[in-house]
């Protein structure tokens, strides 16, 4: 926009008089620092008469819905056959309420604005569609480490939540109790991910990053971590009622 703007000799200031901004927020819209508007693409294409190519560009102004760290896995996630996931301090984004979501999102360091923030928890309830929405229905294993339903953001909602997918047939929801913690299971949350054309990726994030990989050495780390925790947690069955008793100390 800028180039366009100084190649037509328009100034900062008349640009944003006819789009009804500052100087100042031209400025900041130039240099990326705020996202340009569609009204501000419009009017830069007419007054430097770029012939609908700035006004082209409002296509692109969308947001991101997920972290950037996250993007990748999410676009794995949309041609997942099968899941495995083992969360150790929150509860998985897909088995997630609204009321959990919200107050994890909106608590987010550094603080969101409220727009991304709406944006973000949206997008993590329609990722949900995975559990139902699929056919074939993809197979989706949980495994849940009992500091995560010890959580104080986790509600009587959300147990029930929990209970109510853990009833589907193509789910299995699993509680990793504190006593049964293996080593491997202190090591992070982990998930195991095979795509539709059967290729298996690793995904790990932390607290400053992410990693996808479908390097087969970590695919088979993680496999065999993973089977270990299964192993390890309670029985589908036993873990219901495990999270009966929780429902019932609320």
């Amino acid at each position: 926009m800028k180039r366009w703007r100084t190649k037509a000799n328009v100034t900062r200031e008349e640009l944003g008089a006819a789009a009804n901004y500052s100087p100042d927020t031209i400025k900041s819209m130039e240099q990326g620092v705020r996202m340009p508007t569609p009204r501000v693409l419009d009017v830069a294409d007419e007054l430097c008469r770029a012939e609908g190519l700035l006004s082209a560009a409002k296509e692109y102004l969308q947001k991101e819905r997920f972290p950037a760290r996250a993007q990748d896995f999410m676009e794995r996630e949309k041609e997942a056959v099968s899941l495995w996931w083992y969360e150790t301090l929150y509860i998985p984004g897909l088995l997630q309420t609204k009321a959990y979501a919200k107050v994890l999102i909106e608590n987010h360091v550094p603080p969101l604005d409220e727009e991304t923030a709406e944006e973000r928890i949206a997008a993590r309830l329609e990722r949900q569609a995975i559990l139902t929405g699929r056919k074939p229905p993809v197979a989706l294993s949980f495994v849940l480490y009992e500091a995560a339903l010890r959580s104080p953001q986790v509600d009587e909602e959300q147990l029930h939540r929990l209970l109510d997918v853990s009833r589907l047939r193509n789910v299995v929801v699993q509680v990793l109790p504190f006593e049964r913690a293996v080593p491997a299971a202190l090591m992070g949350p982990l998930v195991l991910l095979e795509t539709r054309d059967h290729e298996r990726f690793a995904y790990m994030e932390g607290q400053l990053g992410s990693d996808l990989s479908a390097d087969p050495g970590a695919v088979s780390r993680a496999t065999e971590r993973l089977s270990m925790i299964r192993a390890q947690a309670f029985s589908p069955d036993e873990s219901a009622r495990f999270i009966e008793r929780m429902v019932d100390q609320t």
